[in-house]
């Protein structure tokens, strides 16, 4: 064989190679694109079939673009027949909960939605459970906590011992207050009750209108308290103390059949995630040159709300360190 045609065999078994690899790839994204589908409940069945969606809200709230959107998704979907808003969470940001809450209230305006209390729902969570037309809760678990709250710190003390002062140029005497280098002012402690006093009111006038209360009753709730499940159905906080088979009940009156699967709405993975899961992805997020160490520090903080900006309105008992 001359070295022409050596030459041709190679280049020709160099093209066979690389058509085989770009096929095999096809294949591979092809069946990841399925599996994916599944996941998402998008192929035969699940979303793509009449449904009951189940959205979970869980942990710390906070303002959430991305929830917002699925709420709006789910809303638009025609094969959604109800949805169901699973709490269990102790509260977060004012303005998170008030978001949230406006999503489920413009989602309601479309479908059936009932509030499904597991574990807790407290403050602005409770607040997103006031967006649902129906809400259920088990016996024991907690609920309330109606109320909004400003924390700041005051290291000034500590400061001093350790001989460091803060020097303050600014503006106006409440610019940047209250600030953790001084006590606060009398002035400075005004302005933020004032803050308190109209969001709580804006809190306790939802509270009232959405369950029904009067404004005394409500304001007598809303002094912070939690309660169990029976507690809040005997004051009207939630309907009734149950699980799913109320949740069915009370759709089928909706004429939402009860034989309906409940098909839960997640949020959805990156394509990384997806592929090769969330500690992977944690360390190609490190090897990229992010710090998987402060990642995750982080979100333990925030967890403890840290760094949660303006009015909160969270619930919790005693020291949450570990």
């Amino acid at each position: 064989m001359d070295q022409g045609s050596i030459l041709d065999r190679r280049r020709l078994r160099r093209k066979l190679t690389f058509w085989r690899i770009v096929t095999l790839v096809v294949i591979l994204l092809a069946v990841a694109g399925l599996f994916a589908s599944l996941e998402r409940g998008d192929a035969i069945g699940g979303k793509s079939a009449p449904h009951i969606a189940r959205v979970t809200i869980s942990g710390l709230i906070t303002d959430n673009t991305e929830l917002i959107k699925r709420l709006h998704t789910i809303g638009e979907n025609d094969n959604v027949k109800a949805v169901i808003i699973r709490l269990n969470s102790p509260g977060g940001t004012s303005y998170g909960g008030e978001a949230i809450y406006k999503a489920v209230r413009e989602l309601a305006e479309r479908k059936p939605v009932v509030g499904d209390v597991r574990t807790l729902a407290a403050s602005a969570a409770y607040m997103i459970a006031c967006g649902t037309d129906y809400i259920v809760a088990g016996d024991t678990s907690i609920v309330g906590s109606i109320g909004v709250i400003f924390q700041y710190a005051d290291v000034s003390e500590l400061l001093g011992k350790i001989g460091i002062s803060m020097e303050e140029i600014k503006s106006a005497p409440l610019k940047a207050e209250p600030s953790p280098f001084h006590p606060a002012s009398a002035e400075a402690k005004a302005m933020i009750d004032s803050m308190i006093v109209d969001s709580y009111g804006w809190f306790v006038d939802l509270v009232a209108q959405r369950r029904g209360l009067s404004a005394a009753d409500a304001r007598k709730l809303g002094d912070g308290s939690v309660f169990t499940g029976r507690q809040a159905a005997r004051n009207h906080l939630i309907d009734i103390v149950g699980g799913e088979s109320e949740i069915r009940s009370y759709l089928a009156g909706k004429d939402v059949d009860k034989n309906l699967d409940i098909v839960d709405w997640e949020e959805r993975k990156s394509s990384a995630e997806f592929f090769f899961g969330e500690s992977a992805t944690d360390m190609l997020t490190a090897l990229r040159g992010g710090s998987l160490l402060l990642t995750k520090e982080l979100k333990d903080l925030a967890d403890r709300k840290l760094f949660l900006d303006g009015l909160v309105s969270v619930w919790q008992v005693g020291n949450t360190e570990e």
